[in-house]
């Protein structure tokens, strides 16, 4: 029987970059080969699903979008269960820190590399859809190589838990400003947070 570390399936809209506003079925896969401080997923609390539950799931909710994240989703086997829900139609997506190369099953790749944490992690996923990366400070520059892979470039804020609303709002303006003198990037925020919703 073919199972997966779950940490949660639900369904909610897309809440930055790209697909900011579109309805969406969440896999959020358990296990993760990197530690980002901003993390907002205990993707080590997780339960073994079987993949016949996880597809009822996922088809439960009349939405032909899902997005696989985590955690780290390519960690896992991910043709078994992105053939099953192809066989419905669903369009799939999968958000990814980019160390390891995503199958051809997926239909949509969004990256956001974590080397300006990792510095010796190579990024393996460097073609795709989007290219997501978070603000910490770093020098862009070190991305100019790896943005020739991707359509499309958004630069997102980092967003911690714990700061003021002060402080995440400086970390906005900054990257605002950032986005303003460098049209290649575009603006990328968590809505969702904003708004409450997973």
């Amino acid at each position: 029987m073919v199972t997966y570390p779950i940490v949660e399936i639900f369904h909610s809209v897309q809440g930055e970059a790209f697909h900011t506003g579109i309805p969406h079925v969440f896999v959020r896969f358990g296990n993760c080969n990197l530690r980002c401080e901003w993390c907002d997923t205990d993707f080590l609390v997780y339960e073994e699903i079987a993949l016949d539950e996880i597809v009822k799931q996922v088809l439960s909710y009349d939405c032909k979008r899902v997005i696989f994240t985590g955690g780290e989703p390519a960690m896992q086997d991910l043709e078994p269960i992105g053939n099953e829900l192809k066989q419905h139609g669903i369009h799939l997506s999968i958000e990814t820190n980019g160390t390891i190369e995503i199958p051809s099953i997926i239909d949509w790749i969004c990256v956001s590399p974590k080397d300006q944490l990792y510095p010796n992690v190579s990024i393996k996923q460097r073609t795709g859809d989007e290219l997501k990366v978070v603000y910490c400070g770093q020098d862009l520059s070190m991305y100019d190589d790896l943005k020739v892979g991707f359509d499309h470039h958004y630069l997102q804020p980092c967003y911690l838990e714990d700061e003021t609303v002060e402080q995440n709002g400086r970390n906005f303006a900054v990257v605002e400003q950032i986005v303003k003198q460098n049209p290649e990037w575009r603006l990328s925020l968590q809505t969702h947070k904003w708004m409450g919703v997973d």
